[in-house]
């Protein structure tokens, strides 16, 4: 039993949280952005849906994705035809957090995004959780918008089990993007603003360090 007070906890989550920043996350990391730019025009890009457990370490990891346009954090895959935080989280709607990646083919292609998905944005082998975070809505899964994304999914997923990748039973849904809901404000952008959060420094920085050593070419 600890017998430290609340606040010195606090505090001292707060202090880990910022050696964290300082060793692990290299100083030219561009952490706080917004919104990812390409140079393309916005006609020519496509639009990704992924759901990999909580949307805001899922978002940050395709926010650094060299090719991408824009990440936005939202709920797919239910059957209710709205969605809300507080009723995604509670289970009543069957849609997932997920979020909506829009890049340009030119610079990234379907196929490393699926590659980021699996290897770095969440663990595929989770069912029906990821982490700390357990339920449906922290489901595994691959939300296609056309044919040819069916099929790189597909193939994908069959590859990965073949050569037994992760030792264990990759569990990814996919299934046809019907519609996407964004969510609340407040969750957009969430790890860019919340750096020192324990959650965040626990769970969603590494995986920007871990893109950043694996797919040095894909890092922005």
């Amino acid at each position: 039993m600890s017998f430290l007070s609340s606040s010195t906890k606090a505090g001292r989550l707060v202090l880990l949280a910022r050696l964290f920043l300082a060793v692990l996350i290299p100083a030219h990391s561009a952490l706080v952005i917004a919104e990812s730019k390409v140079d393309r025009p916005t006609a020519s890009l496509q639009t990704a849906v992924f759901a990999g457990g909580c949307f805001w370490g899922v978002d940050a990891v395709f926010k650094h994705v060299k090719g991408v346009a824009s990440v936005e954090s939202g709920y797919a895959g239910g059957n209710a035809d709205s969605a809300s935080y507080g009723a995604v989280s509670g289970g009543r709607t069957g849609h997932a957090e997920a979020v909506r990646v829009r890049f340009n083919p030119a610079q990234v292609s379907y196929q490393q995004l699926l590659q980021v998905f699996f290897f770095v944005a969440h663990d595929p082998t989770q069912l029906n959780r990821q982490g700390p975070d357990v339920g449906r809505q922290y489901r595994s899964a691959i939300f296609f918008t056309d044919p040819e994304q069916h099929k790189t999914a597909t193939d994908q997923i069959k590859k990965l089990t073949a050569e037994r990748t992760f030792g264990k039973p990759v569990v990814t849904q996919i299934a046809a993007l019907q519609q996407f809901y964004p969510a609340e404000p407040y969750h957009q952008n969430y790890l860019a603003r919340h750096l020192t959060q324990p959650y965040i420094v626990i769970n969603d920085l590494p995986k920007i360090e871990h893109l950043r050593r694996q797919f040095p070419d894909l890092y922005q």
